[in-house]
């Protein structure tokens, strides 16, 4: 079941236009253009997350990806998950938006990666409305929080 994200999110830039009937609308706090690889393995014993330059308030290049970091604290329940969904904004204007589960107990300012899939770009004006974040009730209380390398990240 869908549920409203009550008391889940802060720091909004304006309640008023990024509440919506299910869910909560993202800004755009900063974006980056990565700067070297990343790693991954499978127990993260050499996990590195690629770094990024702050580009923020540039023009985004066509056929390029970049890492964003929303404005809004979320913090989900234990009982809740949620997901984040490309404003129809951002799809009509070529791009797309790529997220993870934002797990039970999780709490920060997430990120997404941007995809500028238009070949001419697009500019993201400071505190752009880019994803929808939607919360959804799990049939039972998770049994442990989320624990992971991304608490309290951007905060």
């Amino acid at each position: 079941m869908i549920i409203s994200g009550e008391g889940f999110v802060e720091n909004f830039v304006d309640q008023s236009v990024q509440r919506q009937e299910a869910g909560v609308d993202l800004t755009v706090k900063e974006i980056e253009r990565f700067t070297e690889a990343g790693r991954l393995d499978f127990d993260n014993s050499s996990r590195r997350i690629a770094s990024g330059e702050d580009i923020s308030g540039e023009e985004l290049e066509g056929g390029t990806s970049y890492r964003i970091t929303y404005n809004e604290k979320v913090s989900v329940p234990e009982d809740a998950m949620g997901l984040v969904f490309p404003r129809s904004s951002l799809m009509r204007n070529g791009c797309h938006l790529v997220t993870a589960v934002w797990d039970p107990g999780y709490e920060g300012r997430g990120q997404g990666l941007l995809q500028v899939l238009n070949p001419r770009g697009i500019v993201l004006a400071d505190n752009a409305r880019v994803g929808q974040l939607v919360f959804f009730r799990l049939e039972r209380e998770a049994t442990e929080g989320y624990d992971g390398r991304y608490q309290g990240e951007n905060m």
